[in-house]
């Protein structure tokens, strides 16, 4: 479990093993806790700071202050996607032309994969499956 707070506009990320990590961490999607960990991974691997994170992550939530957003978990979450993609194009080297294709084709498998089944990428070629 990756846990994650707000202190002084900089996101503070936790280990599982960390002593000082909340042992009371909530998500209200399981994309939320997701995107979180994905971010820790990648400052794991040396792919971002935790300083560049941290100003990324602020840099979108000042934007969706900015543009009247509400507080909600829902809108934390899309400002943490929104620096995943920004960071993914500046820092990691992955265009946004292939994260705009990559989101179509993510969309396109979930259209195609029948009820209750695990949506897999494959099934955005196929076209197999009825859609939601």
């Amino acid at each position: 479990m990756i846990s994650s707070t707000l202190m002084l506009g900089k996101a503070i990320l936790f280990g599982p093993e960390d002593p000082l990590a909340p042992r009371q961490a909530i998500f209200a999607e399981a994309w939320h806790a997701q995107s979180l960990a994905l971010a820790y991974a990648m400052i794991q691997a040396g792919r971002l700071t935790p300083s560049k994170w941290g100003e990324a992550l602020g840099f979108e939530l000042r934007e969706a202050e900015a543009k009247g957003m509400p507080d909600t978990d829902d809108s934390y979450y899309h400002a943490v996607l929104g620096a995943l993609e920004r960071l993914s194009a500046s820092d990691v080297g992955i265009s946004r032309q292939s994260l705009h294709q990559r989101k179509i084709d993510w969309e396109a498998a979930y259209n195609n994969t029948p009820h209750g089944k695990p949506v897999l990428l494959s099934a955005a070629e196929k076209g197999e499956g009825s859609v939601r």
